[in-house]
């Protein structure tokens, strides 16, 4: 093993000593020996904080281990996203640098900021933001998702991300195969919403920057002097936060263009009451001390401009898409392919799917 690279626990997913090399040559700021830490919370690319000798630290996002469609986990397009988002006054980290050499760790990933927050996942975990701030916060997420869908993306070199016209034809198509080629068992209410959600899909009005998962489990949030912004983002006219805001907006794996209604109905499934059961573990909401779902879409509408009087179809579309995302993650545990495959308890999954999909179709009144 070469000097200066620490061997103890490194974790799935890390060569340490190409990686370090590799950070030698293209991110001298990161100072060696350099160790790795998978960061909890991650289903899908997985996400590594590199501890630096100098007690900095900057992230390192690679695809999931094994096998995975040909059309996921993207890091030179995720890269040019937030690249791009960056420019804006969305918040978020910094892009650093690029490796699509897969000789060096098996895979491509880049490397971005390390921005200091706390990850939102669950009601104990907003506990941390104080009731007085919750509500302001509970503003901030709309305004920045309006924020981001006001983007002109060819502004900022994202025009050609995707197709912006009929967003949810593709994604309904997309989805379908996903759920072809992932699928662990046969559940027919899967194949009953896609064929509801194709025949009464609505018209696109508009085209944005659709994040594809926005919701305040993929935020870093913290208490943040009024004005600032964190050290990852290059604002093109810097606006006040508040005292607890959001530090940065992550996971942008599945960001493309098209509908940005599709973000609004996905957020609005998300931001759950105290009283009603949550899609998953993910609903930080449920703490209480937030705004309501109707005051969320409310904030937006009044920020976009956006009529929002179509969300049930938006959020039955997200359900379903959300379901097929977790048997896709199921199927990559149930083959070894997540580096904590072997701590995870599967069934949570299976459970989750059998909850999105029964959603999807209660939104859509077909059971």
């Amino acid at each position: 093993m070469s000097a200066g690279t620490e061997t103890v626990e490194v974790p799935a997913g890390i060569n340490a000593v190409s990686v370090s090399a590799w950070f030698a040559q293209n991110v001298p700021q990161a100072a060696a020996p350099l160790r790795f830490e998978l960061i909890a919370g991650g289903r899908s690319n997985l996400t590594y904080r590199v501890h630096c000798a100098d007690g900095n630290s900057v992230v390192l996002r690679r695809p999931p281990l094994g096998h995975v469609l040909a059309t996921a986990h993207d890091m030179g397009r995720e890269h040019k996203i937030i690249s791009g988002v960056g420019l804006t006054d969305v918040p978020v980290p910094a892009t650093i640098a690029l490796c699509e050499d897969p000789e060096v760790n098996d895979a491509p990933f880049y490397v971005m900021s390390y921005e200091q927050g706390a990850v939102l996942h669950s009601a104990d975990e907003s506990a941390l933001v104080p009731d007085a701030e919750r509500m302001p916060l509970s503003r901030r997420v709309a305004d920045v998702l309006a924020e981001l869908h006001a983007i002109e993306p060819d502004d900022v070199g994202l025009g050609d991300l995707g197709r912006r016209e009929d967003y949810l034809g593709r994604q309904l198509r997309r989805w379908t195969r996903q759920w072809e080629q992932s699928k662990t068992r046969e559940l027919p209410i899967m194949d009953e919403v896609a064929a509801v959600l194709a025949a009464r899909k609505p018209d696109q009005i508009g085209a944005a920057i659709v994040h594809g998962d926005y919701r305040l489990g993929n935020m870093l949030t913290g208490a943040r002097p009024t004005g600032a912004r964190p050290t990852g983002a290059r604002p093109t006219g810097a606006r006040p936060t508040g005292h607890w805001g959001i530090v940065a907006v992550l996971d942008w794996e599945l960001c493309t263009l098209g509908d940005p209604l599709a973000d609004v109905g996905f957020l609005m499934n998300n931001w759950v009451s105290p009283d009603e059961p949550s899609a998953g573990s993910s609903a930080p909401t449920q703490a209480g001390g937030f705004a309501s779902r109707t005051q969320m879409l409310d904030w937006y509408c009044d920020a976009s401009g956006r009529d929002v009087s179509g969300v049930e179809y938006y959020r039955a579309f997200s359900y379903w898409r959300l379901a097929a995302i977790s048997e896709g993650v199921l199927n990559r545990y149930l083959h070894g392919a997540m580096a904590d495959a072997q701590e995870t308890d599967t069934s949570v999954f299976r459970d989750s799917v059998d909850f999105l999909s029964a959603s999807a179709a209660e939104r859509l009144a077909i059971r």
